[in-house]
Parts: C-alpha cells; sequence; structure tokens
C-alpha cells in the first residue's frame, strides 16, 4: 500500500470527492481531507491510500488536472519528519 499526497483541494472537497476521483484509476483503500483542529475548515490538502501497483498511473492522470475547480498537485507522500 503507499500513500498520495493531494495538495491544492478546494475547500470543499470531501474525503468522498478524492475516493471517486482516484478510484478511476486504481484500487482505492482509505482517503481523507486534512482540517483544521481548531475551525474543522479544510486545510487544502489530503491523502489517498492506494495499491501500490497503481501509484505512478494515478500520479500520471491526476497530477496538473482539474478538480472542483482547482488545479490539483499529486505526488507519492514523503514520510513524516519527527519533529524536533
Amino acid at each position: 500500500m503507499a500513500t498520495l499526497y493531494v495538495g491544492n483541494l478546494p475547500w470543499a472537497t470531501k474525503a468522498e470527492d478524492l475516493q471517486e476521483a482516484f478510484s478511476q484509476y486504481g484500487e482505492v483503500f482509505s482517503s481523507r481531507v486534512i482540517t483544521d483542529r481548531e475551525t474543522g475548515r479544510s486545510r487544502g490538502f489530503g491523502f489517498v491510500e492506494v495499491n501500490d501497483a497503481d501509484v505512478e498511473k494515478m500520479v500520471a492522470a491526476l497530477n496538473g488536472t482539474e478538480l472542483g475547480g482547482r488545479i490539483i498537485t499529486v505526488n507519492e507522500a514523503k514520510a513524516r519528519e519527527p519533529r524536533a
């Protein structure tokens, strides 16, 4: 399983929207839109967990495409740096 980072999301994007968009290109295990802890508003990015075999195809198909009126960025997520 691999995790894709999806950036520049429209504020109204829901996890279901990501699931629907990505599932056209392969198997999606889960999706989530990151929200602000205090306001609950979207922070404009999210993550989609997908089958390893579908990563390159999904990035190629969706990076730079339009979702909800905005051009999204899609790439393989990097491991989170530990906070000092």
